[in-house]
């Protein structure tokens, strides 16, 4: 007769739940896995400022062959920002942008992809989009530039999507400790059932022996 240790099973369960957790966090993301966020509002700035174009990537991803491709839609052709294998590439760039943008290079490894517009003019206002072509993931982010506001000395940038400068010691993540909270025992309780169910399915399969001999 075939004998079960509840404790044993449990301890062997995690080591496999433990296995295969690791290994889906070592293969490589695929594509449905990751969001490219934008603000979800416009982003207002009077002429003259100097505005940040909000864009992160959940989760990051830390390789140096990224590519960020910021466009403006109602440009068919040329890049407000073209950024390919660790620098910026000017030969597709818009001439009214030369100069005026830049990536926070610094970041991306945290999933910051923001596009920093220096001195904008009423001729900036529209839509843009940040692009992750080898995620084929894309965000639309809205640049108001209003004539009535007056110049700010401070960058532009909405409250509900922080996207500080390198300098100042923060990567505009969000706090991620909250998801951890739950997490645990849900993992637990999915062990249990698991558990249960299998020394379940176990006696069953004893009784049948038994029967039979």
């Amino acid at each position: 007769m075939l004998l079960v240790n509840f404790e044993e099973f449990m301890y062997a369960s995690s080591l496999w739940t433990f296995f295969l957790l690791s290994a889906s966090v070592s293969c490589s993301p695929v594509k449905g896995e990751h969001q490219v966020i934008g603000s979800p509002q416009p982003v207002v700035a009077a002429s003259g400022d100097d505005v940040i174009l909000p864009c992160h990537l959940d989760p990051p991803i830390d390789d140096k062959r990224l590519i960020v491709e910021w466009s403006k839609l109602d440009h068919k052709a040329g890049f407000v920002h073209l950024y390919r294998y660790g620098q910026e590439v000017l030969d597709m760039k818009l001439p009214s942008y030369v100069n005026r943008t830049k990536l926070f290079t610094v970041e991306l490894k945290h999933g910051n992809v923001s596009l920093k517009i220096l001195d904008v003019t009423s001729a900036d206002e529209g839509r843009y989009r940040c692009f992750l072509p080898k995620l084929a993931k894309y965000s639309i982010v809205h640049l108001n530039v209003d004539p009535n506001l007056k110049n700010q000395t401070t960058e532009t940038t909405p409250r509900n999507l922080p996207t500080p400068d390198p300098g100042d010691g923060t990567d505009g993540r969000a706090d991620q400790t909250g998801p951890i909270v739950w997490i645990l025992p849900v993992v637990l309780l999915v062990l249990l059932i698991l558990a249960a169910g299998l020394r379940y399915l176990i006696r069953q399969r004893c009784k049948k022996l038994d029967v039979s001999k």
